[in-house]
């Protein structure tokens, strides 16, 4: 059956922040040349596609996402031949290769941005979102940036502001304008036709905004902790009923390519999300689900998150699963490295596409970046919050030494000591550690059709423990999670779930055999098979 399928349904994601993963010219920034040396790692691994983030000519302002031409690769990342050689490469060892498209908003010092904010006359001018100064000659209305402070930025030459969502240094487009629909479809088949499997679509409940420019409302769930933006409710500046044409409109070009896929970065409650999917499958492939990520780690919460998600797919909708990007602290800083094996292993084994963040794989966790080295804007702009993603986005620990094996240069974001004992050389070295753990786990996913494409079914949720049942033909396998570090039970109403444990973070559990009542130490998860 899985063989049948769109790779992207039995497959699994890894996403590669290039300026982190490696460096092959010692410059101390990672480099599409050090991507393609690494990709016979990311084949050992198992995983079956790459996704990278942004290597498109940029100021930095906002980690890359802040992009001054969409049809070049940065001078510090390399150049179109790097990309068209790891292009060959991956494919070779028949890996994907997805990229990152950033249809929201450019960087201030792209042409196109140059050429709007030139004159009110401009033919440009209409790409981004320009307004008249409100009453009092203040923004024009009271939406806030992601990033902290309003989100409109005053223009002195031609008396109006201009609207972003995220760093005053990226304004948005305007997408309800046919003109940037075009061009950035362009863009699209630009990449496709260098063999591009398919874009991650960044912020993409973003694209359109409210066309009568309403203020958005308070948010009374407001705490004084949360995010500065979200005192208010994001009702007019965002997720607006049009934005499903563009993705529709996306989904035609990408579906023009074969074997190409769409992916969304959507973070939106379920029942908003799944309908990004698109009326019988016309939206993204996989509209990104991040509930082990925004979901409180707790047994009933993630329980009742995939009961909840499952039961709100449309007909025909595949799932998938997120545990960590470069957006949100490491999963073992979240979670603590025991429960990060938990963490994989549900990951690894519920209904869908996984997404992994490179090094999570190894245990990487956030790393405390001094204040004169910070990069992200974010941090720059809201500081002192604890908002920036510096620290998840460190150079991926390749080896023990000066650099982790990722530079011979001085890497753009520290080391942390703790890269000595947690590697990759040392991982695959020990047979306990994370790294073979995930690898193993990808083996077993990927030997059981269960697993990569079977059905899923809810057996239960007692105090710390879940637990389900994957199921295809006559195959049926049950998983098991302790999501705390005290020992728990769970006596399903079901008495046909004994089996054999033939997987598990705890090697002695491995060759058991599970009865109706399920134990779980501390800190474990296991796969077993039903007889």
């Amino acid at each position: 059956m899985s063989g049948c399928l769109p790779w992207w349904k039995s497959g699994i994601v890894y996403e590669v922040y290039p300026r982190s993963f490696m460096d092959s010219d010692g410059d101390g920034n990672g480099d599409l040349a050090g991507i393609r040396d690494r990709l016979d790692y990311l084949a050992w691994l198992g995983v079956d596609s790459l996704w990278i983030c942004p290597f498109y000519p940029s100021p930095m302002e906002d980690g890359g996402y802040d992009i001054a031409d969409y049809r070049a690769v940065d001078e510090r990342f390399g150049t179109l031949a790097d990309f068209d050689r790891l292009i060959e490469s991956a494919h070779r060892r028949g890996l994907r290769v997805i990229l990152d498209l950033v249809p929201n908003h450019t960087s201030h010092l792209h042409p196109w941005f140059r050429e709007s904010r030139a004159s009110r006359s401009s033919g440009r001018r209409d790409w981004y979102l320009w307004r008249d100064p409100g009453p009092g000659g203040g923004p024009p209305n009271n939406w806030l940036s992601e990033f902290g402070g309003s989100a409109w930025e005053f223009d002195e030459a031609t008396g109006q502001y201009y609207y972003h969502a995220f760093l005053k240094e990226q304004p948005d487009l305007n997408w309800r304008n046919p003109e940037v629909r075009r061009a950035f479809f362009d863009v699209m088949r630009f990449w496709l036709d260098r063999g591009a499997d398919g874009f991650r679509v960044d912020v993409m409940w973003h694209l359109i905004k409210d066309a009568r420019f309403r203020d958005n409302p308070p948010n009374p769930r407001y705490r004084p902790d949360d995010p500065p933006n979200r005192v208010l409710v994001p009702a007019f500046s965002a997720n607006q009923p049009e934005v499903h044409e563009v993705v529709r409109e996306m989904r035609e070009v990408v579906d023009e390519y074969r074997e190409r896929v769409l992916l969304g970065e959507i973070y939106l409650p379920i029942h908003e999300l799944v309908t990004y999917y698109g009326h019988h499958g016309s939206g993204a492939n996989l509209p990104y689900n991040f509930q082990l990520i925004v979901r409180p780690w707790k047994a009933e919460e993630i329980f009742r998150s995939i009961s909840v998600y499952e039961g709100s797919l449309p007909e025909g909708a595949w799932p998938d699963w997120v545990l960590g990007n470069h957006d949100k602290p490491r999963v073992a800083s979240r979670l603590g490295p025991a429960q990060a094996r938990v963490a994989a292993a549900l990951l690894l084994t519920l209904r869908g596409t996984p997404t992994l963040y490179y090094g999570d794989e190894i245990g990487m966790e956030d790393v405390l970046v001094p204040p004169d080295r910070v990069r992200d804007g974010r941090e720059k702009n809201v500081p002192g919050r604890g908002l920036g993603r510096d620290p998840a986005r460190t150079p991926m620990q390749w080896s023990g030494g000066r650099g982790a094996g990722f530079t011979s240069g001085e890497p753009w974001l520290p080391v942390p000591g703790s890269a000595e004992e947690r590697n990759v050389e040392r991982e695959r070295a020990d047979p306990r550690s994370l790294l073979l753990f995930y690898r193993d786990l990808i083996a077993l996913r990927r030997s059981e059709e269960a697993l990569t494409v079977g059905d899923y079914d809810p057996i239960g949720v007692a105090g710390s423990a879940l637990a389900y049942l994957r199921s295809a033909g006559d195959s049926r396998l049950l998983v098991a999670a302790n999501l705390s570090h005290e020992p728990c039970r769970l006596a399903p109403a079901r008495r046909d779930l004994r089996g054999t444990v033939v997987f598990g973070t705890h090697s002695r559990r491995v060759g058991s055999t599970v009865a109706r009542a399920i134990e779980l130490d501390p800190d474990e998860a296991f796969v077993a098979r039903l007889g």
